[in-house]
């Protein structure tokens, strides 16, 4: 498939399942390289395997981003495997559905903050000098998935919130600083897509919560939602916030934010009578 953005060297977290898997599977329909990581070696084998079905030069190597050796590793695989590495892709994350009061495990702001934000400082950190480019040239990209969440409060979540508020302030700043070296940081806002991050998210005991706690009628298919992280990567975007519902969203919350967060809590009431009555 011809594309402006060929034969580059991707490297992407979170990559055995839900959007990274799916955006793995899409780039090597397109003839990219790609270093594949995830926690789950034997999802993450088999990511790769049909990544290599697909035509494409595919690794997969197994890491935890909350482990800085881990990160340094899978940094010094790409290298070793392509020499160099074009775009780093953060697509690791957890998620916790839980209000403030539910909370009994306190850990959890922690857990989430490692990954959700550590996890993308630890790999960029990584891969930071292989980005930069000569004085005047084109350089590497870095991509963050953040979530809606990372740009609004989202009651009952307020340990994903913050985790994600955090990468989100992260990459903003990163951003200004990366821009002498060439390097292009684009920031991924989704909605709510259908993957089982949901599902394997926590709750406020800090286990599996095994439920949404969302409303998630209208949720983005993964492939549509890959197929709008590439395009935006393809055009070196500086973000990109998904949904037209979202876009109304942020922008309604400048001129209203009363009335949004009087919108949010009756979507949480309703999510928690659903999930009673379950």
């Amino acid at each position: 498939m011809p594309s402006r953005y060929r034969s580059k060297v991707y490297v992407i977290t979170g990559a055995s399942d839900g959007i990274g898997a799916e955006l793995a599977l899409q780039l090597a329909e397109r003839g990219h390289r790609l270093v594949l990581a995830a926690r789950d070696e034997a999802r993450l084998q088999a990511v790769a395997g049909q990544c290599q079905r697909h035509g494409a030069m595919a690794i997969a190597v197994r890491a935890d981003v909350t482990v800085e050796d881990d990160c340094r590793r899978l940094i010094d695989r790409a290298l070793e495997a392509f020499g160099r590495i074009d775009v780093l892709v953060n697509n690791a994350g957890v998620s916790m559905h839980a209000t403030f009061d539910e909370i009994g495990d306190w850990s959890t702001y922690e857990r989430l903050w490692r990954v959700n934000c550590l996890g993308t400082v630890n790999c960029t950190r990584f891969a930071w000098p292989y980005l930069k480019a000569a004085p005047g040239k084109r350089g590497g990209q870095i991509v963050g998935v953040s979530s809606l969440a990372g740009r609004t409060g989202v009651p009952g979540r307020t340990t994903y919130c913050a985790s994600k508020f955090a990468q989100t302030g992260f990459l903003e700043a990163l951003r200004i600083e990366a821009a002498e070296h060439g390097i292009t940081v684009t920031v991924v806002y989704p909605g709510v897509v259908a993957t089982e991050i949901r599902r394997h998210g926590l709750d406020g005991k800090g286990e599996t919560a095994g439920v949404s706690g969302l409303d998630e009628t209208g949720a983005m298919p993964v492939d549509q939602c890959a197929r709008q992280i590439v395009r935006a990567i393809e055009d070196r975007r500086r973000e990109l916030v998904m949904t037209a519902k979202g876009r109304f969203g942020l922008w309604l919350k400048r001129f209203a934010p009363g009335w949004v967060d009087n919108l949010a809590r009756r979507a949480l009431a309703k999510n928690q009578a659903k999930d009673e009555a379950q």
